[in-house]
């Protein structure tokens, strides 16, 4: 079992920046990938960025490039979100999310952080 703690939202002004982090325990294999999702109220929960240990691939969802980073900290077994130049479009429910193997099994399964309220606004 693998649980993802999701810590670093607040609210911020048009043009600050906060960093958003995802914290995993317990038995990890392998990191097929990660990334982060997020959900404004009354829109589909969308994929913003991933990254894909295996082969050092990233992706950034066209609304985000430029402005987000997805990092990793192996050693910490967390993954950050930087997200500089908030709009107000960038509210909303952030999630983070791992599809990792366990020690036993090379079958990955798919986990979830809580979610973290992001609010950009004056």
């Amino acid at each position: 079992q693998v649980q993802l703690v999701e810590s670093g939202g607040g609210l911020v002004q048009p043009g600050g920046s906060l960093r958003l982090s995802c914290a995993a325990s317990g038995s990890i294999g392998t990191i097929y990938t990660m990334g982060w999702y997020r959900q404004a109220p009354g829109k589909q929960r969308e994929l913003i960025a991933a990254f894909t240990p295996g082969t050092g691939n990233s992706h950034y969802a066209d609304s985000v490039q430029g402005r987000f980073t997805i990092a990793r900290d192996s050693a910490k077994n967390t993954m950050f979100l930087q997200m500089n130049s908030l709009k107000p479009e960038d509210t909303a429910v952030y999630y983070c999310h791992a599809a990792v193997s366990g020690i036993m099994s090379p079958i990955g399964f798919d986990y979830w952080g809580q979610g973290t309220q992001v609010t950009v606004s004056s």
